[in-house]
């Protein structure tokens, strides 16, 4: 039989998994079956990390917060509810960086709630 050359296509595909897999330890970076192995699952884990990143972020929010309203006497729930009651249009990512760098405006806030 004669010899086929394969061309370029899957070389292309090839290199292109080894160069996303720079920095992976040994035959993970080097060799292409376990490469492409670990780039399937480092992109699963990318798409399971962008909405963990969302679910943290809330909870350091709301954790801020509830911070901050416990030196003043509310609770978190409470102040919630009432911010919804009021329609005051302001997310939790607001009214945490409200609470670490503006305290006073923030106490204004929450009185305005309370009230």
């Amino acid at each position: 039989m004669s010899r086929v050359k394969r061309g370029y296509v899957s070389r292309r595909r090839h290199k292109k998994v080894l160069k996303n897999n720079k920095g992976f330890v040994g035959s993970l970076s080097k060799l292409y079956r376990p490469a492409h192995q670990a780039y399937l699952h480092s992109l699963a884990n990318a798409f399971i990390g962008r909405k963990l990143k969302k679910r943290d972020f809330r909870a350091l929010w709301i954790t801020r917060m509830n911070a901050a309203l416990d030196q003043l006497g509310i609770s978190y729930s409470k102040f919630m509810g009432n911010v919804h009651k009021k329609n005051i249009i302001l997310n939790r990512k607001t009214l945490s960086e409200l609470a670490i760098s503006q305290p006073e405006t923030f106490k204004e806030i929450v009185a305005v709630v309370q009230k």
